[in-house]
């Protein structure tokens, strides 16, 4: 059989409508909004929007909000399609499989390892970094060698392990419950970002944004067009995370109606707070303040020109606190963003699984709390093991390349979906297709184009890794390349079955 096999639309809904032995539906739209929420502000507007407008773009950094949200804007529009029209787990593996068939959808899963499970990872060390600062606030110092892997000159991460753990163990216990705490965390990080906004709006200087793109220095990527583009790749990495709301749409009660108001709402209430939080940091002082800083030190800064100046011209700082709530904000950030994307990761796992493409562990379904809780436990540990051992700089931009290339294929898929399934029931359509699919491929390619060869390289490896896993195992096990195997076993197992 074909390697671009499709699986058909009734198949999908006939597991999408699943109810007895599937995920629970639990999940309504503000949850779905908070969920898209939580996985978007993280740490990274604090720390990346200051260092792409010291090198890149300037005060022009709200311009690369605005390119990114583009990019982003156009691919959750095709995500909304398709989430309202197979409303299950899986995401962009699932509607790649519909319309380009198992091979490309095979590719698509494994892409997302880098965005949800490696980059869950990633986060809980940067939340370890931030935790340590935290406690050190309060005159409480905890020993380098347990706060660090080898390669950062420790022994194991204990805290990043710790709140991986306590991610993973929550969304076993519950999709409503993790929704819960992810609410109460949202409102927190969110009221934190607007306070910053409203009170540093008084303390804007309009020569801060003279000039508001400075000139190119001969270097590609160093102000300019360029340095715009440029900064729009990187600060897309804040975006990472809203097509992680696709991966509960089982999960959801009314996915139809519920789906496009999760990821378009989530990712507009996120943009509109990118560019004002961008236009504020820029405006109480000079980008070229946030040169050499990383970490909270942007945001420091930022917070630092808040203030008044005395007879003997030095400034004071009128909201010192501010800073602690900002490393809170940052903390719980990073606590909802892993716990969406292990979220996420379990969950197209759960349908890789099912279609036998990977063993059908990751399908077992937990008879009491109705979650994947065996793939929850298996991520809990390897992303734990990546967390204590392995340096945050090991992935980087490697995360944004992955969903960047997946928002492509999705673009794609709707395009394809439109030609061969016209007459398909759609909740919600996509507007003016092809040509929002076709700016959304262009503008996605372009911020890849935009981001160094060797990430590109590293992309090529790890999907090379994922072709000789598929040709070694997942073809020989696809239900829907080899349907006596489909007949020997149930689509889904419950743990502790007869």
């Amino acid at each position: 059989m074909s390697l671009f096999v499709k699986k058909p639309l009734n198949v999908l809904l006939a597991e999408a409508s699943e109810s007895e032995k599937g995920l629970k539906r639990t999940l309504g739209t503000r949850s779905l909004i908070a969920l898209g929420i939580g996985a978007i502000i993280g740490a990274g507007l604090f720390s990346i929007t200051g260092g792409a407008a010291a090198t890149n773009a300037g005060p022009a950094i709200t311009i690369s909000f605005i390119v990114a949200a583009l990019g982003c804007a156009f691919a959750g529009l095709c995500y909304a399609e398709f989430a309202s029209m197979i409303p299950v787990a899986g995401s962009a593996y699932t509607y790649s499989y519909a319309t380009m068939g198992e091979f490309i959808a095979w590719i698509i899963g494994w892409d997302l390892v880098l965005e949800y499970a490696v980059g869950a990872a990633t986060v809980s060390i940067s939340w370890s970094r931030y935790f340590v600062k935290f406690l050190e606030g309060f005159d409480i110092h905890l020993s380098a060698s347990w706060t660090a892997g080898p390669w950062d000159g420790g022994i194991i991460n204990l805290p990043a392990v710790f709140i991986v753990i306590l991610a993973s163990l929550l969304l076993i216990k519950g999709t409503k419950e993790s929704a819960t705490v992810n609410a109460v965390i949202v409102g927190l990080k969110v009221a934190v970002v607007i306070i910053f906004i409203i009170l540093g709006w008084k303390y804007i200087h309009s020569e801060n944004y003279t000039p508001y793109i400075p000139d190119n220095t001969g270097e590609f990527g160093s102000f300019g067009f360029s340095g715009i583009i440029r900064a729009a790749a990187i600060v897309f990495f804040a975006y990472i995370g809203f097509d992680a709301v696709s991966t509960a749409a089982q999960e959801t009660k009314n996915p139809k109606k519920s789906m496009p108001w999760g990821i378009l709402g989530s990712l507009a209430i996120c943009t509109v707070l990118y560019i004002l939080f961008a236009h504020v940091m820029t405006g109480v002082t000079s980008y070229k303040s946030f040169a050499g800083k990383d970490g909270i030190a942007p945001v420091a800064v930022a917070i630092d020109h808040m203030g008044t100046t005395d007879a003997a011209g030095v400034l004071h700082p009128d909201y010192p606190w501010l800073n602690r709530a900002i490393i809170i904000a940052i903390l719980g950030g990073y606590a909802s963003v892993i716990l969406v994307m292990l979220m996420g990761q379990s969950r197209v796992f759960f349908s890789m699984s099912k279609d036998g493409l990977i063993p059908k562990v990751f399908s077992e379904v937990h008879p009491k709390f109705r979650t994947p809780a065996k793939s929850n436990l298996i991520f809990m540990l390897f992303v734990s093991l990546f967390a204590a051992f392995v340096p945050s700089r090991v992935v980087g931009e490697m995360t944004s390349i992955g969903t960047l290339l997946a928002f492509i294929l999705v673009c794609i898929g709707v395009m394809v979906m439109r030609k061969t399934m016209p007459d398909a029931p759609r909740a919600f359509r996509t507007p003016l297709v092809p040509l929002v699919p076709i700016l959304g491929i262009a503008t996605c390619l372009f911020m890849m184009v935009f981001l160094p060869g060797d990430t590109w390289l590293r992309l090529i490896i790890w999907l090379i890794i994922g072709f000789v896993i598929y040709f070694g195992y997942s073809a020989k096990k696809s239900k829907l390349r080899n349907p006596g195997l489909a007949n020997e076993e149930s689509d889904i197992d419950v743990i502790g079955k007869n």
